[in-house]
């Protein structure tokens, strides 16, 4: 019996469309066919055996746990996983990847190989379509077996016998040396012909090969590379080529706590992931990336920024709404389980600086010019010219009543920061004077309302006492200099107050005085991305050696394959929150390039 592993006991493997978690043991819990946002096939890791799963490596008792592979690794630099297994009769390996769709038929495709001596070995596959809620109509199609249920059918292509037992199909088999034998499943609509045969071995070349040449690409070549192109290609993976739409994660309800109810769908494209995941595409070389994103959000925000969401579908859909799936007990019985976001109609005013800051990237490294850009970033600075001082939910997008977040009135000043610098360049019309009072306005709104004079230190909201790890940002974006005491204040601050005992960072207290501000029971962890902002401003502040050295305990968290999750429980030394997560490799790879900036690294 399979239970589901730790979060950093998953590899991740994707075609750039959907993407399957596979358990050291062999084991896919969790795969969404044919997209990210669709349906999971596999919903083990949020139940149990029965809500699907995909188990491949060597034959145990059924008394027993499968065993967890001996090592593993991607291939180069690749999304290819290799695990091996050392058993009492030999060693075998077991590659699994997802090509890169030419077609609307995603395929998982994995291949045993015999290392050494002869290892039995045992393919078992529960498919359950719908989260796990549908069992499908099993049966065999031309010596192919076909899983079939409404809309969807699943396809198994395999030169081994198979079997069904328990609503489960079942496939035992032996590997010597040399020997190699190859599973693939295919989706299709169920309407449609059967998907055409699948060229397992001509596959893995060519993803190979894809990512080869992709990662050739990439432009930083310093200490920190290992976890640059790591971090690289995990965005890579979570984009969705068709439309350039990033998700968050390729996951729901990974629980921020685990045992509690802070479990989110993070499978749609956040405004403000994706625009700092266009800043380290940009950065680091990949500007096709960059263009797609654009295009995407011009067609998301479709000439209506008054309505400007803080999220869409992966391509471009404004409906997210939230369900929870009662069916499912949740990952370690973290529940609800959620599916879609309600988060998607909140005013979260900071989304206008960091889509604005990522248009200005764009264009001052040289992407094409695109009119419709400019426009778009004169359109979201009049509607913030009478929003700006509305109270919003913030970045971290609180279920509790509306603030005045000192990060969002920072973020709309840089966005009329950036888009100043627009029009000066002469690439845009505006009226530029009115909104430089305008930047002077926000700017002396915030020192003197978000600011405590007596702690010397930036707050949370306005007349809040709490601190925010949001307000790390303040030097990162230029709204003032990192040598100002105000900043260096903030700085210590945030060290004192929301550092756990091993230096890393919480967004904002979950106990105390202001605990009720995200409006949510329980408890969170470290979050990863202000642990990265923290080391970032340590650096900007000339304190290069403790940043070099939180950047390096942060590496230290990463999982052995490089991947990280949202946050690190310091208590249960382990990650929590949806996984991989965009907005946690962001952080790690602008870290990266500002410290080999600043020659800050061991030798």
């Amino acid at each position: 019996m399979h239970v589901a592993g730790r979060i950093e006991d998953y590899a991740l493997i994707g075609d750039m469309q959907t993407a399957a978690l596979v358990c050291r043991d062999g084991t896919v819990d969790w795969l969404c066919l044919p997209r990210f946002d669709s349906h999971a096939v596999f919903a083990g890791l949020l139940g149990t055996e029965e809500h699907g799963f995909w188990r491949l490596g060597p034959a145990h008792s059924p008394s027993a746990p499968p065993a967890a592979a001996s090592r593993r690794t991607y291939r180069g630099d690749s999304l290819v996983l290799e695990s091996e297994w050392d058993t009492p009769r030999g060693t075998v390996r077991v590659i699994d990847f997802m090509p890169p769709r030419d077609t609307d038929a995603p395929q998982l495709v994995r291949i045993v190989e015999g290392v050494s001596g002869r290892v039995p070995m045992r393919s078992a596959l529960r498919m359950r379509f719908s989260y796990g809620r549908v069992v499908p109509w099993v049966h065999k199609v031309d010596g192919r077996t076909v899983a079939v249920a409404g809309p969807d059918s699943v396809w198994l292509d395999t030169s081994a016998e198979t079997f069904g037992k328990d609503l489960t199909t079942y496939s035992d088999f032996t590997v010597g040396p040399g020997d190699r034998i190859a599973f693939t499943l295919s989706w299709q609509p169920s309407h449609k012909q059967p998907p055409a045969h699948p060229e397992p071995e001509a596959a893995l070349t060519a993803t190979e090969e894809f990512w080869r040449e992709w990662v050739e690409h990439c432009t930083y070549h310093g200490p920190y590379r290992e976890a640059v192109v790591r971090s690289l290609i995990t965005l890579k993976a979570l984009t969705y080529a068709p439309t350039g739409g990033i998700v968050a994660a390729p996951t729901t309800s990974l629980p921020e706590d685990i045992g509690g109810s802070r479990n989110w769908d993070y499978r749609f494209t956040w405004l403000r992931d994706a625009a700092i995941t266009l800043s380290s595409l940009l950065r680091t070389g990949y500007r096709e990336e960059a263009r797609a994103w654009r295009e995407w959000l011009l067609r998301a925000v479709a000439g209506d920024p008054e309505n400007l969401q803080i999220m869409y579908g992966i391509a471009g859909e404004r409906e997210l709404g939230e369900a929870e799936l009662d069916w499912l007990p949740g990952y370690e019985n973290s529940g609800p389980v959620r599916v879609g976001n309600g988060a998607a109609h909140q005013l979260q005013l900071d989304v206008y600086g960091e889509v604005t800051e990522a248009l200005h990237l764009a264009h001052m490294t040289g992407l094409a010019r695109n009119d419709y850009a400019s426009l778009l970033q004169l359109k979201l600075i009049r509607y913030l010219e009478t929003h700006w001082n509305e109270p919003d939910e913030g970045i971290w997008e609180v279920r509790g009543p509306r603030r005045h977040f000192v990060h969002s009135k920072v973020m709309a000043w840089v966005a009329v920061d950036r888009t100043i610098k627009l029009i000066e360049s002469g690439d845009a019309d505006g009226p530029l004077e009115r909104w430089r009072e305008l930047r002077d306005d926000i700017h002396r709104d915030v020192c003197d309302k978000g600011y405590d004079k007596e702690r010397n230190t930036f707050t949370q909201s306005y007349g809040s006492k709490e601190l925010d790890a949001s307000l790390l940002l303040i030097p990162q974006v230029g709204f003032l200099p990192p040598d100002d005491k105000r900043v260096i204040g903030t700085i210590e601050a945030i060290q004192r107050e929301l550092s756990t005992p091993d230096g890393f960072v919480l967004r904002y207290p979950t106990s105390g005085e202001d605990a009720g501000v995200d409006g949510l029971e329980g408890d969170e962890g470290a979050f990863l991305a202000c642990s990265f902002w923290l080391a970032d401003d340590l650096a900007m502040i000339g304190r290069v050696d403790e940043a070099r050295k939180l950047f390096e305990r942060l590496l230290a968290l990463r999982n052995d394959l490089g991947l990280l999750a949202e946050e690190w429980d310091p208590r249960l030394k382990r990650q929590v929150g949806n996984f991989p997560q965009a907005f946690s490799h962001v952080p790690l790879i602008d870290t990266a390039l500002r410290l080999t900036a600043s020659g800050a690294y061991g030798g």
